[in-house]
């Protein structure tokens, strides 16, 4: 039986969640669900036991020195809550950690405990996959349902996907068999550059999770590392002819892909960003934008707090891009961590024999995702 006594009354709530790993190509997911528990300073209320669903030997603690006391940071996930004011208050209740090991009909069992407690409304997952898309244009994110009228009611689509799966995928299932609303969000990441950070991704998630969930979210520094990052990899891209002739195929496959979309909705749903953020809403002052441009973990004791956030790793400038090609089967995110480092970035969602999106997997060149 969970018991949340240390946790206010919540306002329309909905659970935002994100994992590392598999589903979170260029850690745009997991940063997303960090940004907005750093902006809103979220307090962090439960974390799940370690023990029940990591593997120490793959996703390793960290040791780290806090005024001279050593102190262990085990793998885990943890819940937060954030109160956003304004005319419409809704409270949010973020879900960020590792994708587990073992037991994920438990682990997503003790989720959706949580979720029933705190009488949340919709639960929605963030991911991250890897697409043949180029970096120089807007990041496709694709908005996946198991429900069919959700789905219609929502404008989303509704997942006909087939093949492996990963935690995103068992828990938007676990959620509809449970009868609780979920979609999930996935943001299309460029293979050939999809080492972290991917602060374009993770502003593309947030444009796309600020329509779904009508609430203005601060964007902070995010539309100005987006801008860097895109004009690093320009610079990258540019010392390699092979590269640069690359991308520009991405590109005049992704412009015609979407010269008609171009030409009615996509404007549509632009310009009623513009006028949302123009006039003012709850969650922001006016100011930025993610779609064409494009962590921290709040700390507070609770009845259900087993672990303490550490410092989380340092951020580097975006890596050389790698000659093009199609991912290999583990590229997910780059290459493995090393023995101290975390979780490895496994294949995208859908992935087929070669590394490529699947027929149903997700965002490519013409943005959609069929992926759990």
């Amino acid at each position: 039986m969970i018991e949340l006594e240390g946790v206010p009354e919540l306002i329309d709530p909905v659970m935002v969640a994100a994992f590392e790993g598999w589903n979170d190509a260029g850690d745009a997911a997991s940063t997303a669900v960090g940004h907005l528990d750093r902006e809103w300073k979220g307090e962090v209320f439960a974390a799940l036991d370690a023990e029940d669903y990591y593997d120490f030997q793959v996703n390793r603690p960290t040791v780290w020195l806090d005024g001279g006391a050593r102190k262990i940071v085990w793998p885990t996930t943890r819940l937060s809550v954030v109160r956003v004011g304004g005319e419409k208050p809704r409270d949010l209740v973020l879900v960020r950690g590792i994708e587990p090991s073992m037991r994920w009909r438990s682990f997503c069992n003790e989720i959706l405990g949580f979720a029933h407690e705190l009488g949340v409304e919709m639960v929605v997952i963030l991911g991250a996959l890897l697409g043949d898309t180029p970096h120089t244009r807007p990041v496709p994110v694709s908005g996946v349902t198991s429900d069919a009228d959700l789905a219609r009611t929502m404008d989303l689509e509704e997942t006909r996907y087939e093949g492996p799966t990963g935690i995103v995928g068992i828990l938007q299932e676990a959620c509809t068999h449970a009868g609780v609303p979920a979609v999930s969000l996935w943001a299309a990441v460029p293979h050939y550059v999809s080492q972290p950070p991917n602060p374009k991704a993770t502003l593309a998630l947030l444009n796309r999770l600020e329509d779904l969930i009508g609430l203005r979210i601060p964007l902070g520094e995010l539309a100005e590392d987006a801008r860097a990052w895109q004009l690093g990899v320009d610079q990258l891209a540019a010392e390699d002819s092979e590269v640069a002739e690359y991308v520009q195929s991405l590109e005049e496959a992704r412009d015609t892909a979407e010269l008609p979309e171009a030409s009615g909705e996509a404007i549509a749903r632009e310009f009623e960003r513009y006028l949302r953020r123009r006039d003012g809403g709850p969650g922001q002052a006016p100011g930025g934008h993610a779609t064409e441009t494009g962590s921290g973990t709040g700390e507070g004791p609770g009845p259900y707090l087993r672990d303490t956030s550490g410092p989380g790793p340092g951020r580097g400038k975006p890596p050389r891009a790698p000659r093009p090609g199609p991912p290999g089967p583990e590229s997910s995110a780059g290459p493995g961590p090393g023995p101290e480092s975390g979780p490895d970035k496994g294949p995208e969602p859908g992935a087929g024999p070669d590394g490529k999106p699947g027929p149903d997997s997700g965002p490519a060149d013409d943005g959609d995702s069929s992926d759990d």
